[in-house]
């Protein structure tokens, strides 16, 4: 006898459709698997034809093949364990074939407890979208499923596969489960406040730039300046992720098996710190089953890089694509995959490698040489892709006892929301799709929005021409012009706006 089923598989990050097809022949008895299977899915037969027999159920003592379609694209994880289970049963006789219009998805443990798999959303994407009506998971993944559903698919969540199984047959009912309401503004309440933060104001004041515009930053100071504290407290000023975020962030968490459970949507803007020794493999993602990596964990949100330039020079080389382009492709003998990495780079270092070069107090240990030879690390083409860079002096103490109360997280969200209203209003129009904040305008578009008074021009020619800028620091400069014009409510670029952008360039500061 023969059966077939509809589950879904992963192809970097997007779903696609796998047919489960089980035959029930004669012949000595055996179990095979065809259709390009990976270990794990190899594995599987041991773990359905336990579930089988502990579930009550009778495994067919004859040849059994099962193949899944398309067969020249690689299967990889456990997640067809429930499909498969259920199409050896249909095949032998146990089940009637369900409808074409159902999906299922889980991993089977030896009892037939289903368990929680990576990767549901983009699958339940993809299942909504070839017209499944009824999508069968693991109660764990149920939540994170129903985001995709809608009204016109079911998500039905099961804790068994014989409870899947008394469901087909109409013994028993699954309630589906409904999409949480998407709220996106709660996670302020967990980010620690600026108010933490004492003095520093030009610091704040670059933090708040990012924030507005999407810039990417870079704060240079001794050990205690505040550099960690300001870094830790931006997401908290950052404008909350729209549903179409929270989407594609959740697709990249999924996959990366870094859901919570019973979670549906990631609703903060991710905050991401991997540690200096980590490779270029652990930022750019890849690996035997195509991970995504820190750049794209840090979707949508903040990647944050301490002590710059301990991180080894291959490492941070690979950062200037996904700054560029807002995406990351990872290619191996394997195949390819596509990530998406629209993230704000803010990235901290010491002056010098004793961290005291330029103290008013304390003495430095670095000769010049060893100080140009430690910031030598961090390249131009990754410095030129850095918007701001602020270097922080220590705290006096008559800051840290001042009774006057620093600026609060809240405050300083209403100023970046007011800036990212006016961004939002003028990239609705027409030619400006996909442009969500000022850092991500292309060269046509700059042209566009950042308008100057003759005096800032003029000012920009003198800069450009004495400073050697090249044609992206160039825009940039204008991006961060644009976002402080913004913040003050100022529809032209004067020279106020030009003086602060060039203030912040990071090329000439780190070549001191």
């Amino acid at each position: 006898m023969y059966s077939v089923l509809r589950s879904f598989g992963l192809n970097g990050l997007n779903g696609f459709a796998v047919a489960v097809e089980a035959d029930v022949s004669g012949g000595l008895p055996g179990f095979s698997i065809v259709g390009l299977p990976d270990s794990a899915v190899r594995e599987s037969g041991d773990r359905v034809r336990a579930a089988v027999k502990n579930l009550g159920f009778k495994w067919p003592d004859r040849r059994i093949t099962v193949n899944l379609a398309p067969a020249d694209v690689r299967k990889t994880g456990p997640v067809y364990d429930l499909p498969l289970l259920l199409a050896v049963l249909s095949a032998g006789g146990q089940l009637e074939t369900p409808p074409e219009d159902a999906a299922f998805l889980g991993e089977l443990a030896l009892d037939g407890t289903l368990r929680p798999i990576s990767g549901v959303l983009p699958m339940a994407l993809a299942a909504a979208g070839a017209g499944v009506k009824a999508l069968y998971v693991p109660a764990e993944n149920a939540a994170e499923a129903a985001e995709a559903g809608g009204d016109a698919m079911q998500v039905y969540p099961a804790h068994t596969a014989g409870e899947v199984v008394n469901a087909l047959r109409g013994e028993a009912t699954i309630q589906p489960v409904k999409a949480a309401p998407f709220d996106p503004t709660g996670f302020w309440q967990s980010v620690p406040d600026f108010a933490d933060v004492m003095g520093q104001p030009l610091a704040r004041r670059a933090m708040v730039i990012a924030a507005a515009g999407g810039h990417n930053a870079l704060l240079i100071g001794a050990p205690g300046t505040g550099k960690s504290m300001l870094a830790k407290r931006l997401p908290g000023i950052l404008p909350p992720l729209t549903r179409e975020e929270a989407v594609e962030t959740t697709k990249i968490y999924s996959i990366a098996g870094l859901m919570p459970q019973g979670r549906g949507l990631i609703t903060a803007r991710p905050f991401r710190s991997p540690h200096h020794s980590a490779s270029s493999v652990a930022l750019a993602g890849g690996g035997a089953q195509f991970r995504p990596g820190e750049c794209s964990l840090a979707n949508c949100g903040v990647l944050f890089l301490d002590e710059l330039p301990e991180f080894s020079r291959e490492s941070l080389e690979v950062l200037r694509q996904p700054l560029e382009d807002g995406q990351i492709t990872v290619s191996r003998a394997a195949g390819s995959a596509t990530y998406p990495s629209h993230f704000q780079l803010i990235a901290a270092m010491n002056p010098c490698k004793c961290g005291y070069y330029g103290h008013p107090t304390r003495p430095c240990t670095c000769s010049l040489s060893a100080v140009r030879q430690y910031r030598s690390r961090v390249s131009g083409p990754l410095l030129d892709r850095i918007d701001l860079c602020v270097e922080m002096d220590p705290v006096a103490f008559e800051e840290l006892h001042s009774a006057a109360p620093a600026e609060s997280s809240a405050l300083l969200r209403q100023q970046v929301l007011a800036a990212r209203a006016v961004q939002d209003r003028r990239y609705a129009a027409p030619g400006f799709e996909g442009v969500r904040c000022n850092a991500q305008l292309t060269a046509g578009q700059v042209r566009r929005v950042c308008r100057m008074t003759p005096a800032a021009e003029q000012l920009l020619r003198t800069s450009y021409e004495s400073l050697g800028l090249s044609a992206r620091a160039h825009d940039r400069i204008l991006r961060v012009a644009r976002t402080i014009a913004d913040l003050a409510g100022k529809s032209l670029l004067d020279e106020e706006a030009l003086l602060e952008a060039l203030q912040y360039r990071a090329q000439e500061k780190i070549g001191e």
